[in-house]
């Protein structure tokens, strides 16, 4: 935080690159880091004009209305390119570098990741980075024998779309399982009728998004939006 020769809280500057800044309270108790979607294999260039980037707008404007005091670092990355592309993990190096700018710009705030598709996968191996206390994973690409060592002492919560025909709902809630020895917590539910690009019932995949991303953040001031049965080891209940 910079204070002015008065020493007023002044507005933080807002970094080019990788971080893409949205709000930037001069005295933040948190920080949310959206990061979105995009393809298996991909080399060009990722644009804010892309449908997958598009779609994660309506959370971050229903996480800051969500968040009322505005005291909340509010933010996305910047993908170089639009792919994972295979052992290259492109999109991993982007988010690490983004956490890195957000510790420099808002200082050692707990950060929440909320990662759609692809943004869910670099977001669960860019968890374990020193800043970031949990992770929202939406309708998340989680193949078979992903990591989870590096939920230690996160915690974790996953929407999936109940008909989601392009990442795997049962990927999402073997990793759950695993992450369960591992992580602070975790939870998984799954949406009814919900599909990959959230548009069906798209109002309560917003709604149920932030409220849960203001529980990570708050878990004592702000009420679980989830049942009890989303942390539990039976099947992931339907919402």
């Amino acid at each position: 935080m910079r204070r002015d020769r008065n020493d007023q809280p002044t507005p933080l500057p807002a970094p080019a690159g990788v971080l893409v800044p949205h709000l930037l309270p001069a005295r933040p108790r948190g920080a949310v880091l959206l990061l979105h979607g995009g393809r298996a294999d991909d080399l060009t260039a990722a644009r804010s004009w892309h449908p997958a980037a598009l779609r994660m707008r309506p959370f971050l404007r229903a996480v800051e209305a969500a968040l009322p005091h505005q005291d909340v670092v509010l933010a996305g990355v910047r993908y170089r390119l639009r792919g994972w592309n295979g052992t290259r993990a492109d999109p991993v190096p982007d988010t690490l570098d983004a956490l890195n700018r957000l510790a420099e710009l808002a200082g050692p705030v707990p950060t929440v990741l909320v990662g759609h598709s692809m943004g869910g996968r670099a977001a669960l191996h860019a968890v374990g980075h020193p800043q970031v206390r949990a992770l929202l994973a939406l309708a998340p690409w989680w193949p078979p024998g992903e990591p989870v060592t590096q939920l230690a002492g996160r915690h974790v919560v996953v929407l999936h779309g109940e008909h989601d025909r392009v990442t795997s709902p049962a990927d999402s809630a073997d990793c759950v399982r695993r992450a369960r020895a591992t992580a602070a917590r975790a939870a998984i539910a799954l949406v009814r009728g919900g599909d990959h690009a959230m548009l069906r019932r798209h109002r309560f995949w917003h709604r149920t998004a932030a409220a849960v991303v203001a529980h990570l953040l708050d878990p004592a001031g702000r009420p679980d939006p989830l049942p009890p049965q989303c942390w539990g080891p039976g099947d992931a209940p339907l919402l």
